[in-house]
């Protein structure tokens, strides 16, 4: 028996429409990404949401709902407005601290990765170099998520985060509020930083000197070099060009002493 092309059609839509159906109601089918992340498949945490992945297009309101940490913790831990932190998408950290990854330190998905891991317990595997904000790892501390060791590691990969703009604009409203910005080691607060107080540390960068009062001459003078992106951890430099960061790190102490 021939069948006839629409009746050929009438069969294919038929079947198509019965498949959505059935999926819908054995909870298959999906129109929107759930911003659920895949689970540990194997060992003692599995079952458990999988910091690993994190995606860039999660919000911190995703991230609690996952992992039981709240937007607000997210928030203070890397310097967004608290009023936004439940829709506050991940990858905006790149383009929220685009400084930062200008200098080579950047702060983004991966460091939530990172920060989420360490204060749950979970384990997760770093493959790539990461950053966490000042205030991330101060939480940490404070709160006994890490101490010891582990605790003086993340000094080192502590970075200090700028003031910035995260208010997003309504109509007829001025973004006028912006993050809180973590102060530096310096000692700084809203009249700005005391220089006396400046002690040259690993996680002490370029702009610190310069606002304690130390010229970019003087500077370049140091490092025999011309000054780097203001932003980049003076230790950092120091590696990467080779210099003894000790040597580097005396002579620009002097500098800022002597103001």
């Amino acid at each position: 028996m021939k069948i006839r092309a629409w009746m050929l059609g009438v069969v294919a839509v038929g079947i198509m429409f019965g498949a959505v159906l059935i999926s819908d109601a054995l909870g298959y089918w999906q129109t929107e990404s759930t911003k659920t992340p895949a689970v540990i498949s194997t060992g003692e945490f599995a079952g458990k949401a999988d910091p690993a992945d994190i995606r860039g297009s999660y919000s911190f309101g995703d991230v609690e709902a996952a992992f039981d940490i709240k937007s607000e913790v997210l928030a203070e831990a890397f310097g967004v407005d608290p009023a936004e932190a439940e829709g506050f998408q991940l990858k905006s950290l790149e383009t929220l601290y685009v400084a930062l990854a200008e200098a080579g330190t950047e702060v983004g998905t991966g460091s939530v990765r990172y920060f989420v891991a360490l204060y749950t317990g979970l384990p997760y595997e770093l493959t790539e170099e990461v950053y966490l904000p000042q205030p991330a790892v101060d939480l940490l501390i404070e709160e006994g998520k890490v101490a010891g060791e582990a605790a003086e590691a993340l000094k080192e990969i502590a970075v200090e985060i700028p003031a910035v703009e995260t208010s997003v604009e309504a109509p007829g409203e001025s973004t006028a509020e912006s993050a809180p910005a973590a102060a530096v080691s310096t000692g700084e607060a809203e009249g700005g930083v005391v220089a006396e107080d400046l002690v040259i540390k690993g996680k002490t960068t370029f702009r610190e000197v310069l606002d304690a009062g130390v010229s970019e001459a003087e500077i370049r003078s140091a490092i025999g070099a011309e000054m780097p992106n203001p932003l980049t951890v003076i230790k950092t430099f120091c590696t990467e060009q080779g210099l003894d960061f000790e040597a580097v790190k005396t002579v620009l102490q002097a500098l800022v002493d002597a103001e």
